[in-house]
């Protein structure tokens, strides 16, 4: 009985020391942006950089982009615009300490932020 008792406390203990492993939160998704130094229809190119800086992949990651605007063409799987959502990478996981990069023309740089996403921990 006491060696039963034992293995449940050690799988519970394990169990959440795996799960404080991976806390990761939309704190750990930053956006840095860049001028490019090209103009696209008398506008700055801006070069939008979105990193993951936890260990485990987010997806489904969505951005606020209510009032965004651009002159260029974005790459629809890397950042699709619906409404005031972005969604990165078609959905798809972004991994750890990854950077996906997507390219705009507008007067500013745009005030992107985390909305939401799936943090997968394996």
């Amino acid at each position: 009985m006491a060696t039963t008792l034992t293995l449940f406390f050690v799988v519970l203990f394990l169990a959440l020391i795996g799960q404080g492993y991976c806390q990761c939160t939309l704190a750990d998704v930053k956006i840095i942006q860049t001028q490019t130094g090209k103009t696209v229809e008398n506008k700055p190119e801006w070069k939008a950089t979105v990193k993951n800086d936890c260990i485990c992949t987010q997806s489904d990651l969505k951005l606020s982009c209510d009032g965004f605007q651009t002159v260029e063409a974005v790459d629809s799987s890397l950042m699709a615009k619906t409404g005031a959502e972005c969604l990165i990478n078609g959905g798809q996981p972004v991994a750890s300490s990854s950077n996906l990069s997507f390219n705009y023309a507008w007067d500013t740089s745009f005030p992107f932020k985390p909305l939401s996403s799936q943090i997968n921990c394996s």
